[in-house]
């Protein structure tokens, strides 16, 4: 994902930069992710710098892939993230998404989503994707649930005693 813009409708998908420091602090202290992903502790522009270079920047160098910065094809404004994460604790890769508040509710997550499932099948051959989410993210159950994921099990992560709702591909 990183080499290839992936694009949709409405959205450009494109890697992560150093430049996107001020709209990383801005994401990661909403009020959904502080909830729901949980405190990055990403308050400064040195700490967005940690957090893309040790996140998204390190994946796309380990793995070839990792979250990336969605954007409105029409004028370029960062609106969330999405792409593919492999963590040491599961077996398959997993999609994570997140947008900024105001951009909730118009199907942009369903849409991008969509494109990197499509993408991670198609040009990078996995066959199983799964998804982690808090058993209180109602929205984000009902979209797992539209791209055509099924909850499993309730999983905990590592060094984390909260269970969380694990879905995969069928």
């Amino acid at each position: 994902m990183i080499s290839n813009t992936l694009s949709t409708d409405r959205l450009i998908l494109r890697a992560f930069t150093l430049d996107d420091v001020d709209f990383i602090i801005q994401l990661l202290n909403t009020p959904g992710w502080l909830q729901f992903i949980g405190d990055r502790g990403v308050k400064t522009v040195s700490d967005a710098e940690a957090y893309l270079l040790n996140g998204p920047m390190k994946s796309y160098q380990v793995n070839g892939f990792g979250l990336s910065m969605v954007a409105l094809k029409s004028d370029g404004r960062p609106i969330g993230m999405c792409g593919l994460i492999k963590r040491d604790m599961l077996e398959d890769v997993d999609i994570g998404y997140a947008l900024l508040p105001e951009f909730a509710g118009q199907g942009y997550a369903f849409e991008i989503a969509s494109a990197t499932l499509d993408y991670a099948r198609k040009d990078l051959g996995f066959s199983r994707i799964v998804a982690i989410t808090d058993p209180q993210n109602s929205h984000s159950i009902r979209l797992l649930e539209k791209l055509g994921l099924r909850f499993e099990k309730m999983v905990k992560l590592a060094n984390d005693d909260k269970e969380i709702m694990f879905f995969a591909t069928t």
